[in-house]
Formats: C-alpha cells, structure tokens, sequence
C-alpha cells in the first residue's frame, strides 16, 4: 500500500528579502500621519472649547449642542441659566454650550 503514496518532503523556507526595516518605517508613517491628520486637531478644538467654557459671562448669547439660541442670566460652577424667551428661562450644563455668539443675534432669531 505504500507504493500508492508518495513521501512529501518540507521545502526550505523563502529567504527574507529584508523588510523589516521599510515595514517598521512605513508603520510609524502611518502612526505619524494618524497623529497629525486626527488625534492633533481634536486636541486642538477641545481646548477651544474648554477656553470658551471658562470665559462665559452673563449677557453672552450662546447655541446649545441641542441648538437653542439664549442669553445667559446666570453662570454656576456646571450649570448655566439661559433665557431663549422673555421670561423663559432654561438651565442647561455647562458642557452643553457648544458655540458663542455674536451680541444682538438673539435680537434678529
């Protein structure tokens, strides 16, 4: 029964063609391009964000993230009182607060 198969022998692996090294180098490309094209602009926005957070002052007239357009009446530590109406006031987390806008914008929405 032998006869019927034939013996496979394992065949010496493909010599390297040495790329270790331009596959290490295009890796940390990648990671570079990464860095600059996402992880640095986020960075970027978020203290923007952060600054205006800090600076925000009674009488501004800001848009939520929900997008409700309001004067601030009142700044606390992480809420801030909004009026979108007369006599219509909201209180809304701090974090919320996702643009500032230019004074009388209220005036013409």
């Amino acid at each position: 029964m032998n006869f019927l198969i034939s013996p496979a022998y394992a065949q010496a692996a493909a010599p390297s063609s040495g790329g270790g090294l331009s596959q290490i180098l295009i890796l940390v490309v990648f990671v570079a391009i990464f860095y600059f094209m996402l992880i640095r602009p986020q960075q970027k926005r978020m203290k923007e964000q952060q600054a205006m957070l800090a600076k925000l002052a009674n009488g501004d007239e800001v848009v939520t993230s929900g997008g409700i357009l309001g004067r601030i009446t009142e700044v606390g530590e992480t809420f801030v009182t909004l009026e979108v109406a007369e006599g219509v006031r909201i209180k809304v987390q701090r974090g919320q607060i996702s643009q500032l806008m230019p004074k009388g914008t209220l005036k013409g929405a």
